[in-house]
């Protein structure tokens, strides 16, 4: 046996795993049960308005209590530097006594352009603890978005890292006449006069700056703003939810009281923009409980880094692991022979061990054996392309099929899902420890969730914000008389507490029969399949359902080779009748358990994918529908031309 394990392991090696270029809270179809209510759940305190601290509080103890040498990491050429807990307080305290001295009061809103790197963190301690309040803007915005952002919320101080993001600043910088004053970092030799360099102000922090920003620290009350962070939005202009230190450290103690974090064994991976509530809590957990972060500021890098750093948590999207799986299945695809008898059968028994595997279900003898042999041959492969030491995976801000969720566990890859907003600073609920796949987990402690007639999903808790900045219409709308957030979300609890979401409200198609349809859970079937990259449903007042369906050029082109087929581009390859009837038969099968007026009629094949630079994804790589369907109107009008109603013709 170990002779045939050693052979297998030799046919496979050439095999290239997991290796992902993208990222992007459930999506599980179910009967939605109106007043299904979850109360408060593993109270922390008895005391609900308990006091969670303020962010700077909780740097202080962190540096105090649990000092790490190697507290901030980051790639530079070509090696990991790290920067001891101590030397980032110092830089922080530095960088915040500067903005005291630029006239930067308790309340005033301060700009934060940064990709992920050790500065974005360092400036965003230095705004707090001087009381005012961060104003994240996502490293690559447009300048439009990026300047209605500064100009809303009257930044008159902004800190940028990086040349690139320097750049994009400087081009808007006519149409802020309110922003006095630019701190940079790491922008290369030309930088205009009318910029403070940041290496140069952090260089002389002293123990005065120390002490002053425990003082200054010491000041800052739970209930001020800390943050106001501006949503992507699908649609229309963003709006700046306001969050207080308690908002988010609430939500950092009542998620993170679970992990356990040691600072001598885990180290975590920062690369979810930092812009984006979601990432910045799951730093802000790291660094209270003085777990190192390895810094990544392109998605290029994370192979790379996992490899390199091997870490024990990262936080991700949905998008990140489909991105994942598709790699695999291309990489798989291209083997023959023996090697690729293995990989198909190892997905095999990846499938029949899924239950098993992640919720501890039922599973023969045999499909055991299987497993055991599947993992020494395959699986292990796999995780060593994660870092070979994962115990902690978390993802949220998009739905991830319980399909894809059940395959990781098969391998070995615990990803814990959960659900948040922005507006709830974000965490509502988590899959951890306790999981359920197909499910957002239990609400945290300290969080009620109910569901209204309408299946609407309701919250209130510590970590709902204030609401949105100087749009007090679009609070009103958002915050019940009482505190509770709408969240948009259609969605139930079931019977044991765990909170299952079904899709956006305002995503939900209704078809010309009057029929609901939630095109998440249709969309995510169609991505588990290896020769569809992307698909986003269509049908809102139409008769039938139909899709706009992306073909993984990679996988399909491997597939059709068989037949002598060869393409000199995606289009030609998404244009052509045996791609076509390949998608027709997968349609087909990932659909068939859908009631009569939810499959697909119809669809169409595009050449290119959604992202983010085409404009069809907000910078947490969710469809931005709208956008998306005005882009290919005439497509999509094209699967429903002959069975448009006529309508009369009005004329002058």
């Amino acid at each position: 046996m170990r002779l045939c394990i050693k052979l297998f392991r030799v046919l496979l090696s050439p095999l290239v795993y997991p290796e992902s270029r993208g990222a992007v809270a459930i999506c599980h179809p179910a009967f939605i049960a109106p007043h299904n209510v979850m109360g408060y759940s593993e109270l922390r305190a008895t005391n609900p308005i308990m006091s969670y601290g303020t962010l700077p509080s909780r740097f202080l103890n962190a540096v105090d209590h649990l000092p790490n040498p190697r507290a901030q990491m980051v790639r530079r050429d070509g090696r990991w530097e790290t920067i001891s807990s101590k030397e980032f307080l110092r830089r922080a305290a530095g960088l915040s006594s500067v903005f005291v001295e630029l006239g930067v009061r308790p309340g005033d809103r301060v700009g934060l352009f940064s990709t992920n790197r050790p500065e974005w963190h360092t400036a965003d301690f230095a705004i707090n603890g001087a009381g005012a309040i961060t104003v994240p803007v996502y490293f690559n915005e447009s300048p439009d978005r990026m300047t209605y952002i500064l100009k809303h919320c009257g930044a008159k101080v902004v800190f940028v890292a990086g040349k690139a993001q320097l750049e994009k600043l400087l081009s808007v910088r006519g149409h802020l006449p309110e922003l006095e004053n630019m701190i940079v970092a790491d922008a290369g030799a030309d930088v205009p006069g009318e910029c403070l360099r940041y290496e140069a102000l952090v260089a002389g922090a002293s123990e005065k700056d120390l002490s002053s920003y425990r003082l200054r620290a010491s000041q800052v009350l739970p209930g001020q703003l800390a943050s106001i962070l501006y949503t992507s939005g699908t649609t229309g202009e963003p709006k700046g939810v306001m969050l207080t230190h308690t908002n988010l450290c609430s939500n950092v103690t009542d998620v993170g009281h679970d992990f356990h974090l040691n600072p001598a064994e885990d180290v975590a991976v920062s690369f979810l923009p930092l812009s984006h509530v979601y990432g910045r809590i799951v730093d802000y957990i790291c660094i209270f409980q003085g777990c190192p972060l390895a810094y990544v500021d392109a998605i290029d890098g994370v192979p790379q880094t996992l490899l390199e750093i091997r870490p024990t948590f990262i936080a991700a999207v949905p998008r990140f692991f489909e991105k994942i799986y598709a790699r695999l299945v291309e990489q798989g695809s291209k083997t023959a022979g023996v090697k690729r008898k293995i990989f198909d059968w190892a997905m095999k028994v990846a499938s029949l061990s899924a239950r098993w595997r992640s919720s501890g279900g039922h599973a023969s003898l045999a499909v055991k054996l299987q497993w055991l042999l599947a993992n020494q041959l395959v699986y292990k492969k796999i995780r060593a392309g994660l870092g070979k030491r994962l115990r902690l995976i978390s993802s949220g801000g998009a739905p991830l099929s319980k399909e894809l969720a059940e395959f990781f566990w098969a391998v070995g890859v615990p990803i814990y899902q959960g659900y948040g907003l922005t507006e709830t600073s974000p965490i509502v609920s988590s899959n951890y420890p306790a999981n359920r796949v197909g499910s957002s987990g239990k609400p945290i402690a300290n969080v009620q969730v109910r569901t209204a007639e309408d299946g609407e999903i309701l919250v209130k808790g510590p970590c709902v914000m204030q609401g949105y900045y100087q749009n007090p219409e679009a609070t009103r709308e958002a915050l019940t008389e009482d505190g509770w957030f709408r969240t948009g979300d259609i969605g139930f609890v079931d019977g044991d507490g765990y909170l299952y979401i079904t899709d956006r409200k305002k995503d939900l198609i209704k078809t010309a029969g009057g029929k609901f349809v939630a095109p998440q859970p249709i969309e995510n079937a169609l991505k588990t399949s290896p020769y569809i990259l992307n698909a986003m449903v269509v049908g809102d007042k139409r008769k039938f359902i139909a899709a706009l369906i992306v073909p993984n050029p990679a996988t399909v082109a491997v597939r059709l080779a068989d037949e002598g087929l060869k393409f000199s581009s995606n289009a030609e390859l998404a244009a052509h009748p045996r791609t076509r009837a390949l998608m027709e038969s997968e349609v087909k099968r990932l659909t068939a358990h859908l009631a009569q007026y939810e499959t697909i009629k119809r669809f169409a094949l595009l050449p290119d994918d959604f992202t983010f630079d085409n404009g069809s994804l907000t910078f947490t790589l969710k469809l931005k529908r709208r956008v998306v369907e005005e882009k290919y109107r005439s497509v999509i009008e094209s699967l429903y031309t002959d069975v448009a109603e006529p309508h009369p013709i009005f004329r002058e």
